[in-house]
């Protein structure tokens, strides 16, 4: 049996719905079809909230990283230095742990470099920087840090999502002691 069509979707419901696609069944399955399937619309209903399936890779991209600042914003809360730094750390792989198809998302804007994906991606990189301001980094070198630490995040996450780590050892562990050393290496430098 088929679900009851919705009357009025809002933009939000619609990317909640094709967020949970994603992280169940991955990005590649976020089509207009599944999508409207799952909301009990036709297809073509969709294209009054965005423009194809590009449209909604450029609405889902900015949706996933408004979904991953909400998550890294509070883990930096009451916390400063190294502390902000493992916590944003953890709040970030944890984000790309509870939410795969959602992270992927945001790596997946048609165009990265339009002005709606960059404001949103501002947001995470001035939370970053804020973090990192306890190691005194100013204008290029706070920006190649958060760089960084983005890469090495990215890398952890996506090493884990795609079962690169096999060993029996603790992830987080391996996951701290990373982050440490990154840390250190900001205050080598």
């Amino acid at each position: 049996m088929s679900p009851r069509p919705k009357v009025g979707l809002e933009i939000n419901e619609i990317l909640e719905a094709a967020g949970e696609i994603a992280d169940v069944f991955g990005i590649q399955e976020v089509t207009l079809a599944n999508l409207a399937k799952k909301l009990g619309i036709r297809p073509p209903s969709l294209y009054n909230h965005f423009d194809g399936l590009g449209g909604l890779r450029k609405k889902m991209a900015i949706y996933g990283i408004n979904c991953l600042y909400e998550e890294l914003a509070p883990s930096a809360i009451g916390v400063s230095g190294d502390e902000a730094v493992l916590a944003i750390s953890n709040a970030y792989v944890n984000f790309a742990r509870k939410h795969p198809g959602i992270y992927e998302a945001t790596l997946m804007a048609p165009d990265m470099e339009d002005e709606d994906v960059q404001q949103a991606g501002a947001k995470v990189v001035e939370l970053s920087v804020r973090v990192l301001q306890a190691f005194e980094l100013k204008g290029d070198r706070a920006l190649h840090a958060v760089r960084g630490l983005r890469s090495i995040l990215h890398g952890f996450s996506a090493l884990e999502q795609s079962g690169g780590f096999k060993m029996d050892l603790d992830l987080n562990v391996s996951l701290e002691i990373i982050i440490k050393a990154f840390i250190n290496g900001m205050r080598a430098s």
